[in-house]
C-alpha cells in the first residue's frame, strides 16, 4: 500500500490523546460513608468490570475512528500491475489555450476560465512534491521552469487571452523540450482547448513518448462573419484622388448571414457604409469607394456589426498618401528629353537625373522606380546594386543605348531572370499587339480600342527569353517582344528592345509611350503592406532606418510604448525613431481563430498516433485524470467509511451500554 500524500501521517500522533484522556480520569468522587459495607463489595467489583469494558471498547472505538480519518487524508492506494512508476518524482506539464476562440462563453464563464479551473485541479490530483509546467499559446520564457503546486495555480490565475494560435505539433514539441530534461522522472502532459479544427495544422504530432491527455471543453456553436483580408486598387495613392478598395468577407457559419452592417473610417470619419449578406461558410468581395483624403499616413478601420462573437468585428488598415512620387532617371551621361518630358507632365511626378558614374547607391530605395537610358556599359556596381534593389520591391525600366555593350547587359539582366538585348536586327516592321490584360494597360483604355494606331519601329535589338515568366507590354508583328516585364524577387523590370531615338521608332514620340511610362510608374509604389497579423513571425516592412543605443526604435499607441518585437495587441502603432514617425502599422488578430470549428474524438485520435488519451472537460476528477500515482485501488473512500462506523460505534456504546442493575437489601437489628 501506497499513499499519495503521506506527510498526513504524522497526524496519527493525535492518537495519543484519547489515551491521555483514559489514563488519567480527571473526575472526583465524593466519599459516601455507609454504617456497613459488607453487602456493597461485592456489587462494587461487580460494577468495576463492567465499566472498565465499556471504556476500552469506547477507547477503540475512538482510536480506530480517528486513525481511519487520519488515513483518508493520506490517500492511501494499492498500486495497479503496471505502476512501476510508484513512488517516483512525477513532472507534469499542462498547456492552457488561451486563443481568442477561449473567449467562448459557456455554463462555467469562458470557456478560458474553465480551462484554468481544469488545470487547478489537475494540479490538485497529484502529490504535493510533484512538480508542474504551464504551457500557453504565448510560449513564454517564464513558461520554461518547473513550478510546485502554490506556484502553478498562481500563474494559471495570470493568463490572459493572447492573439497568438499554436498548432498541435508545436505545443507537444514544446511539452517535450522540458520534460524530456528531467530524467527519472515520470512525465505526463496535458492538452486543455476547445479543440477548434484550426489547432490541427499541416504537420504531423510526432509520438511524445509520455502519455498525452487531451481534455477537450465544450463550446457552443456561434454564427460569425468576418472581414478576412483588405487590398486597394490604387497602386500609389495620390492627395484628393479617388479610392477604390476591395474587401473579403468570410461567413464561417453553416447558415447565411443576412445584411451585415459595414463601416469604413479613415482618420476617425466615416468614408463609406455598406449591408452585405454572405452565404454559409463562403467568401465574398465588395469594392468600397472614397476620396479627399490628404497627403500622410492614414489611420483606417472597418467595424461590423456581429454578435455574439465581437472578437473579431474590427479590421485595421493602414497606408501612406504621398505628396510626390521620385524618380530616378540614371542616364549616359546627358539626360533623356523624351523622359524628362514625360516625367515633367505631371507634377505628382519629382524627377531626379544623374549620370551612370556619380549614383548614390546608398540612397536607391528611396526611389520606388529607377529608369535606365542611353548608357552603353552596365558596370558590375551598379548591376549589382540594382538587383538588390529590384529584389526587395523596386521597379526598374531599361532603355538601351544606341551603342550598347550587349554583354555587359546580358551579365546585369540575366542574373535577374529578365530577357536581355541580344543582335541588333534592322528591319521595317510594327507593333502587331499591345497586352491589355497586363495591369498596365487596364487604366489607361477605357473600352478597348479597335484597330489602334501602334508603334512603328525600324531597327530592335532582339529580346532573349528570360529565365523567369514574363508578360509582353507590346508585340512586333514577328511575335518578337518590343517592351517585356519580369519579376524578380519582390520587384519588376521592364526591357525595351528599342533606345529612345527616332532612329530605332517612333516609341518615344508616340502617343502610347506617355501613359505606358507613367502607369509602370505609378504601379511601382511599393507601400508596406496595409495590415500584419499579431501574434506570428512576419517580418515587418518599412523604411530603412538606423539605431543606435539613444536611438532606439519603438512602437507607440496611445500612452503604450513597446518594442517592436514584443508586441501582442492589436491596433495601429506608430512606429518611431526619437519623435519622429517613420511610419504607421496596423495589426490585427489571427483570422484563422474566427471560425468557430472544432474537431471531434474520431478526429483527435487520428491525430494522435498513440499514447493519447481523450478525457470529456465536463466529467474531469480525480478518478478520470490519466496518469497519477494514485491510478490504482484508492482505499480514501473505505477509510472515511470506517471512521464514520466507528464515531457512530462509539455513539451507541455511550447510548445502550449500560452497567447491570444490583439491589442491595440492609440487614435489621431485630434484637
Amino acid at each position: 500500500m501506497h499513499f499519495l500524500y503521506p506527510a498526513f501521517l504524522f497526524a496519527l500522533l493525535t492518537l495519543a490523546i484519547p489515551v491521555i484522556i483514559h489514563l488519567f480520569n480527571f473526575r472526583r468522587y465524593k466519599k459516601v460513608y455507609f454504617s456497613n459495607v459488607q453487602f456493597l463489595k461485592e456489587v462494587q467489583e461487580q460494577q468495576a468490570s463492567n465499566r472498565n469494558l465499556k471504556e476500552r471498547l469506547i477507547l477503540a472505538s475512538r482510536l480506530l475512528a480517528l486513525l481511519f480519518l487520519v488515513l483518508a487524508f493520506a490517500r492511501p492506494y494499492v498500486p495497479g500491475a503496471n505502476q512501476v512508476n510508484a513512488g517516483k518524482q512525477q513532472v507534469v506539464s499542462v498547456f492552457v489555450d488561451n486563443s481568442y476562440s477561449m473567449q467562448t462563453l459557456n455554463r462555467e464563464g469562458t470557456l478560458l476560465d474553465e480551462a484554468k479551473q481544469k488545470a487547478k485541479q489537475i494540479a490538485a490530483s497529484y502529490n504535493i512534491n510533484d512538480r508542474f509546467q504551464l504551457l500557453t499559446q504565448d510560449f513564454e520564457g517564464k513558461h520554461q521552469r518547473l513550478l510546485n503546486r502554490t506556484e502553478f495555480n498562481d500563474a494559471v490565475d495570470a493568463v490572459k487571452i493572447s492573439p497568438q494560435s499554436r498548432e498541435l505539433s508545436q505545443i507537444t514539441e514544446r511539452q517535450k523540450s522540458l520534460l524530456s530534461m528531467q530524467p527519472g522522472a515520470v512525465k505526463h502532459s496535458y492538452i486543455i482547448s476547445d479543440f477548434q479544427k484550426n489547432i490541427q495544422g499541416n504537420a504531423a504530432v510526432q509520438d511524445a513518448g509520455f502519455p498525452v491527455n487531451l481534455v477537450q471543453l465544450k463550446a457552443n456553436s456561434l454564427p460569425n462573419v468576418a472581414v478576412d483580408s483588405v487590398w486597394m486598387l490604387n497602386a500609389t495613392h495620390r492627395p484628393n484622388e479617388n479610392e477604390r478598395m476591395v474587401v473579403r468577407l468570410r461567413n464561417y457559419a453553416d447558415k447565411a448571414a443576412e445584411k451585415v452592417p459595414l463601416k469604413l473610417s479613415i482618420n476617425g470619419v466615416q468614408k463609406a457604409i455598406g449591408s452585405f449578406t454572405v452565404n454559409a461558410r463562403s467568401a465574398q468581395r465588395d469594392t468600397l469607394s472614397f476620396s479627399g483624403l490628404q497627403a500622410g499616413w492614414q489611420r483606417a478601420e472597418i467595424q461590423l456589426q456581429d454578435n455574439p462573437v465581437t472578437f473579431d468585428n474590427n479590421f485595421y488598415f493602414t497606408f501612406n498618401v504621398t505628396q510626390k512620387l521620385p524618380v530616378l532617371l540614371i542616364n549616359g551621361g546627358q539626360p533623356n528629353k523624351y523622359l524628362s518630358a514625360v516625367f515633367a507632365s505631371d507634377a505628382f511626378f519629382a524627377a531626379k537625373q544623374v549620370p551612370d558614374g556619380n549614383i548614390d547607391y546608398a540612397g536607391l530605395n528611396v526611389y520606388p522606380i529607377i529608369v535606365l537610358s542611353d548608357i552603353k556599359t552596365i558596370s558590375a556596381g551598379l548591376a549589382q546594386q540594382l538587383k538588390t534593389y529590384v529584389s526587395k520591391g523596386g521597379t526598374l525600366m531599361v532603355f538601351p543605348s544606341a551603342d550598347a555593350d550587349i554583354n555587359s547587359y546580358k551579365a546585369f539582366l540575366q542574373p535577374l531572370g529578365a530577357s536581355a538585348p541580344g543582335n541588333l536586327v534592322t528591319e521595317n516592321t510594327k507593333v502587331s499587339a499591345i497586352n491589355l490584360q497586363s495591369p498596365v494597360f487596364k487604366s489607361i483604355f477605357e473600352t478597348a480600342p479597335q484597330n489602334p494606331d501602334l508603334p512603328s519601329v525600324k531597327k530592335y535589338y532582339a529580346l532573349s527569353t528570360g529565365s523567369r515568366d514574363g508578360e509582353y507590354l507590346m508585340r512586333l508583328q514577328n511575335d518578337q517582344p518590343l517592351w517585356q516585364g519580369s519579376s524578380f524577387g519582390r520587384g519588376k523590370v521592364y526591357v525595351s528592345a528599342v533606345a529612345l531615338d527616332e532612329d530605332f521608332s517612333n516609341l518615344p514620340v508616340h502617343a502610347l509611350f506617355v501613359p505606358v511610362t507613367l502607369r509602370i510608374a505609378l504601379l511601382s509604389g511599393h507601400d508596406q503592406p496595409l495590415f500584419y497579423t499579431a501574434g506570428n513571425n512576419q517580418p515587418v516592412e518599412t523604411v530603412p532606418l538606423q539605431s543606435t543605443e539613444k536611438q532606439l526604435v519603438k512602437l507607440v499607441k496611445d500612452k503604450q510604448t513597446i518594442i517592436p518585437d514584443q508586441l501582442t495587441g492589436i491596433g495601429i502603432y506608430d512606429l518611431k525613431k526619437q519623435d519622429s514617425t517613420a511610419a504607421v502599422l496596423a495589426f490585427n488578430d489571427n483570422r484563422s481563430e474566427s471560425d468557430l470549428s472544432y474537431l471531434s474524438a474520431a478526429e483527435l485520435d487520428k491525430i494522435f498516433p498513440k499514447n493519447a488519451t481523450l478525457l470529456n472537460g465536463n466529467q474531469l476528477n480525480a478518478e478520470s485524470i490519466a496518469g497519477t500515482a494514485n491510478s490504482g485501488l484508492q482505499l480514501w473512500k473505505l477509510c472515511i467509511i470506517l471512521a464514520l462506523i466507528f464515531l457512530a460505534a462509539e455513539i451507541l456504546l455511550i447510548r445502550y451500554f449500560k452497567n447491570d442493575k444490583t439491589s442491595v437489601w440492609q440487614a435489621t437489628d431485630i434484637s
